[in-house]
């Protein structure tokens, strides 16, 4: 399989310059490397600008409501839990309209993998203030100024229980096609926060933004200290400090599907369904 065999007929039609198109590459060059096909995987993406990525990608796919992206994920994968299941979606719709499925997500450590797109805006809907939109940012839903905080997903993620975090780059795209190998190697729930421009909306957050208020952790950081990657991950919240960038949390836990005593036999699909008489539920 070459990343021109996961190529459909429809060529993206995201604005040029948007960060969508690295991490388009970067998920096809994880996928040729890992062998991710129409047997093994399925993507599911919820509604946003990062959701046109189905159109694009010859797997398996579904797109589902605002927000729901990981309750259908989520199903994918206890119906069978052998398969490579990826959560395409946007900041918005995984932390704004779906910050309730996320938080449960990560508690439960389903072994998934979340790419977030996060561009700190709503693009498709044309430039409002999103969840991690930082203070003060001027949008057509904030034209005096955003006056919410931010939301912090990396530490939102690793408070929540997942044990798998990252921040990437999205047009890093050598960085990024590794980090979500090892996210998808990782037993449990594995979130990739990938900071990438929304040129069309965004001003502050662009490629230049990233490339030089970035830098990747050195091999002297230890990911597995949960107290320091928290720590980690309040190093930048929107200001002018350095963005950090790499694997920030890990964690060896159980799994949810893995201790589910329904699954100890096979996936779920494999099993025959059986007729039953219920009949007697219903007696008063």
């Amino acid at each position: 399989m070459t990343a021109n065999d996961l190529n459909t007929k429809i060529f993206p039609n995201w604005c040029p310059g948007c960060g969508n198109f690295g991490i388009w590459a970067a998920f096809k060059n994880a996928a040729v490397a890992q062998n991710w096909d129409n047997t093994n995987t399925v993507i599911v993406a919820g509604i946003g600008c990062h959701s046109h990525i189905i159109n694009f990608v010859n797997l398996t796919a579904f797109e589902g409501l605002h927000g729901r992206a990981l309750p259908v994920a989520t199903g994918i994968k206890l119906a069978n839990h052998k398969l490579n299941v990826f959560v395409f979606t946007g900041d918005g719709d995984c932390l704004g309209e779906g910050g309730n499925h996320f938080i449960h997500a990560c508690r439960r450590n389903i072994n998934l993998t979340i790419l977030l797109h996060d561009n700190a805006v709503y693009g498709l809907t044309t430039g409002q203030t999103s969840p991690t939109s930082p203070c003060s940012y001027t949008s057509r839903s904030t034209p005096g100024g955003n006056i919410d905080s931010p939301l912090n997903p990396i530490a939102l993620a690793i408070a929540s229980g997942a044990t798998f975090v990252a921040r990437a780059y999205s047009t890093d795209i050598k960085s990024l096609s590794q980090i979500l190998i090892d996210a998808n190697n990782h037993d449990g729930l594995a979130v990739v926060d990938i900071m990438q421009p929304c040129v069309t909306f965004n001003k502050d957050y662009t490629h230049n933004f990233f490339q030089t208020s970035s830098y990747q952790l050195g091999e002297d950081y230890d990911p597995t200290n949960k107290i320091k990657a928290l720590e980690k991950s309040f190093e930048w919240a929107g200001d002018n400090s350095k963005i950090p960038l790499g694997i920030i949390y890990k964690e060896n836990r159980p799994s949810y599907e893995s201790q589910l005593p329904q699954l100890k036999n096979g996936p779920l699909v494999s099993v025959p369904a059986t007729k039953r008489d219920i009949s007697s539920l219903f007696r008063v």
